[in-house]
């Protein structure tokens, strides 16, 4: 997510590198990048407008601090700007009412409202340890009320039966009272997908809020659709008594134009994004974090939150003794690690929220650096739990049957095993003394420092 954007305000920041006060003049051009890169991010003319100015007039003469150079204190007041665009901090969901809390999903048709759903009501009943009963609305699509009793299935939320020929408000109220009759904490009500220009469509949610009045009215919106998603969330806020946003599909948005501008243009705050397909895929939005991520600077607290939830510690621990002694990554290891690699989201979603990683993006997004992951796999799958635990093993006829096995060739897996020798020096580094800061470097040389460089072929060192 982001990366376009990411690339571009990059090179614009360099150019005031070596300036000792921010003027008028050596902040000129920059800003002018700042604000082509942000309408080619598809962010809404109006908010570049404000964001540029408010840039501008928080630069302009500025001192530069002592531990700062001006390129630095210019991204200080980018980064700043971007937060408070965004929404300055997480505005989380307010539940505080008696039970059961109603949250009610409006949105256009494919945003992903049935989708998210279930992403929700997982996320509440895993991190709120909310009781959560879900409920479709949507009478005009005879799919989407078996779509969410599957969804409502694979996350263990409790569902109630709907039918196209109930009104969507008896549906809601009769979805209420088995809500409370099983003393339930979150009722959540799907509804079908409309248009904002709908009239006959946005009465009757209109109606269905005033019936039911929700606790949270939450805006479903696809990132992809750019600005326009701002302009059609604004139409929706028109109607509607709404209290945030759902920005979903955000990982296939690499501009990030709706995140910048929907709260701007909608004075809603964006409560959650969407950062893929699977139910776990739903992140609380903070601002702080979004806009260190769009200047390249990580996401360091929520990949370590996430690392928290999906991580097999018993696995991380084995590997963590390894290094203390100085001993090497075997295959086992390695395996080990691919599977926790995608459980994180795979290389890309570690990259995203991995400080100075943007420019290997596109990298750990290339098809062939993914189908030669899977190559390695299966080069390591077609191995004998012994020769996993000793690559040294590995020669001769052993070399024949394993990459035979794997249906590849012997070339194939003795890249695989120089990996595996690289990776075992540069654990024996971090034992020696000055390792870290010798090991840095060695992967700085790999990533060209972390600035626009790139992966090796095939995605990893020495492949």
């Amino acid at each position: 997510m982001f990366e376009n954007l990411t690339d571009r305000l990059g090179q614009s920041l360099k150019g005031l590198a070596g300036q000792s006060q921010l003027t008028e003049d050596n902040i000129r051009d920059t800003l002018r990048e700042v604000r082509k890169a942000l309408l080619e991010a598809d962010v809404a003319l109006s908010v570049v407008k404000d964001f540029v100015e408010q840039v501008k007039e928080k630069a302009l003469g500025q001192e530069v601090l002592q531990s700062l150079n001006p390129g630095q204190a210019f991204v200080k007041i980018v980064n700043d700007e971007l937060v408070h665009v965004m929404g300055d901090a997480n505005d989380g969901l307010n539940l505080a009412v008696k039970p059961p809390a109603i949250i009610l999903m409006a949105g256009l048709q494919g945003a992903g409202k049935t989708t998210s759903v279930a992403k929700l009501a997982r996320y509440l009943q895993e991190r709120e340890k909310k009781k959560v009963m879900v409920v479709s609305a949507d009478v005009y699509r005879p799919a989407a009320i078996d779509q969410l009793e599957t969804l409502a299935g694979e996350v263990g939320a409790h569902f109630v039966p709907s039918s196209s020929d109930q009104s969507p408000v008896a549906i809601a109220h009769n979805a209420l009272d088995e809500a409370r009759n099983h003393h339930m904490d979150v009722l959540i009500v799907d509804t079908a997908g409309r248009l904002a220009i709908d009239e006959q469509m946005m009465d009757e949610i209109k109606a269905l809020n005033a019936a039911i009045n929700p606790a949270e009215t939450l805006f479903v919106v696809d990132a992809m659709t750019g600005q326009d998603a701002a302009n059609t969330a604004r139409a929706f806020a028109d109607a509607l008594p709404l209290t945030g946003v759902i920005l979903t599909k955000a990982d296939g948005d690499s501009r990030g134009g709706a995140a910048l501008s929907v709260r701007a243009i909608t004075g809603k705050p964006i409560k959650f994004i969407g950062m893929g397909e699977k139910t776990d895929a739903l992140e609380l939005f903070h601002p702080d974090r979004i806009a260190s991520r769009i200047l390249g600077m990580g996401d360091v607290l929520s990949l370590v939150e996430e690392a928290e939830r999906k991580l097999d510690k018993k696995k991380a621990e084995k590997i963590a003794r390894k290094f203390k002694k100085g001993r090497a990554m075997d295959f086992e290891d390695m395996k080990d690690q691919f599977q926790q690699m995608r459980n994180m989201g795979g290389m890309a979603g570690l990259m995203d929220k991995l400080p100075g990683m943007g420019g290997m993006m596109q990298a750990a997004q290339d098809p062939a650096a993914m189908k030669q992951m899977t190559h390695m796999e299966a080069l390591i799958d077609s191995m004998t739990p012994k020769e996993r635990r000793n690559p040294d093993l590995i020669k001769g006829s052993r070399k024949r049957r394993i990459a035979t096995g794997a249906g590849l060739d012997i070339p194939a897996l003795n890249r695989l095993l120089k990996q595996q020798k690289m990776m075992a020096k540069m654990m024996k580094k971090l034992k020696s003394k000055g390792g870290m800061k010798e090991m840095m470097r060695t992967m700085q040389g790999m990533t060209g420092g972390g600035q626009g460089g790139g992966m090796p072929p095939g995605g990893f060192p020495g492949m």
